[in-house]
């Protein structure tokens, strides 16, 4: 007989950390380097996405896939003095827009912070059956 591992709450709920931990990074990375008009390969910096998959079929965890590049068009803006500045005044910068990272930073962390409250759950449920069990 084949025994099939099958995954618990805890197991489910740390694979939802730490994929969103990563994808922590991956926004916080696109925030602190939203302004960066040479990333070191005289290009603008451009945003990264964080792609994420289950990791088995059926019911089971999450994990980080691939972290993939945004190539979307970079913006322009006219800015003459900007040592960056082509020579019709135009800096191409990247094309990171920060409102949309702060919505994609408060829906990783809400979902952090709900995989945390699974975990704290269980934590309480099993703190009760032994209590039970006294």
């Amino acid at each position: 007989m084949e025994i099939e591992r099958t995954f618990d709450p805890i197991d489910i709920a740390i694979s939802g950390m730490r994929a969103q931990g990563k994808n922590i990074e991956v926004i916080s990375s696109n925030v602190a380097n939203s302004r960066t008009i040479n990333a070191g390969n005289g290009q603008p910096y451009r945003r990264l996405e964080a792609v994420l998959k289950t990791q088995d079929k059926g019911i089971s965890g999450v994990t980080l896939d691939e972290i993939v590049k945004d190539m979307s068009e970079f913006q322009q803006i006219f800015d003459p003095g900007s040592p960056g500045a082509n020579e019709h005044g135009y800096v191409v910068m990247p094309n990171v827009n920060l409102p949309i990272e702060m919505m994609n930073l408060s829906i990783a962390t809400r979902t952090y912070q709900a995989n945390a409250a699974v975990l704290k759950r269980y934590q309480q449920m099993v703190e009760t059956a032994l209590e039970l069990l006294r």
